[in-house]
């Protein structure tokens, strides 16, 4: 029986799904992600070896508002919760396997109602609420692009689905397919660049399957 495994960019999952559910995605919003792809008429009769989610735990330091001198302590947040139950969520979900990259935080930044609301009006005084954490992921596209080559190097799946929008992956796209091995994009339905279309052997065309 052919085989396939299912690799999904979490922040960009989780960032779809927040703005069509309006909300953040449950453990149960995944599970449907994941059962969409198994459903697809591309598939039928394949068997999927695993699913490999991508993400890092949430940043957990305390900072300190440059403006008004407020401490935050990135653990306490909702943002802290919300993720790392998802994490620890998939982690114990059958057939799931996560991979964690890390984050940094690198000070603060203005947030994208700050740089919307200061566009042609320099004489706006900036607030204390205008700046969020400037936190960067790190090494989550390295480790996709890598368990991508080792899945075609190793001959254990004849596909890999790819649940991204992300153009790096192109690269990883040729190097499997130059082994023999069919990769399929699921972009979620959102548009991404032509060169990423280019180098897949498919995309799929599928609802999501969730309903806000």
């Amino acid at each position: 029986m052919d085989t396939y495994a299912i690799l999904i960019d979490g922040p960009f999952a989780i960032k779809v799904l927040e703005a069509r559910l309006k909300r953040f995605p449950t453990l149960a919003d995944m599970a449907s992600l994941v059962g969409r792809v198994a459903s697809s008429s591309d598939l039928t009769g394949w068997r999927c070896l695993r699913t490999y989610f991508y993400h890092a735990w949430p940043a957990k330091r305390r900072i300190r508002n440059p403006i008004d001198g407020v401490e935050t302590d990135l653990a306490t947040t909702e943002v802290f919760r919300k993720h790392t139950e998802l994490i620890r969520g998939l982690d114990m979900m059958s057939g799931v396997a996560v991979r964690l990259g890390e984050v940094s935080v690198d000070g603060w930044k203005l947030g994208n109602a700050a740089l919307r609301a200061s566009r042609g009006n320099q004489e706006r005084v900036l607030g204390a609420r205008d700046l969020i954490p400037d936190i960067k992921q790190k090494g989550v596209d390295l480790r996709i692009g890598l368990d991508i080559a080792r899945l075609a190097l190793t001959g254990r799946v004849q596909a890999i689905v790819v649940v991204t929008g992300d153009s790096d992956f192109v690269p990883a796209f040729k190097f499997a397919r130059r082994e023999g091995v069919q990769v399929i994009l699921d972009s979620l339905g959102r548009g991404t660049k032509r060169e990423l279309r280019v180098h897949a052997d498919g995309v799929l065309d599928l609802p999501l399957g969730t309903e806000p």
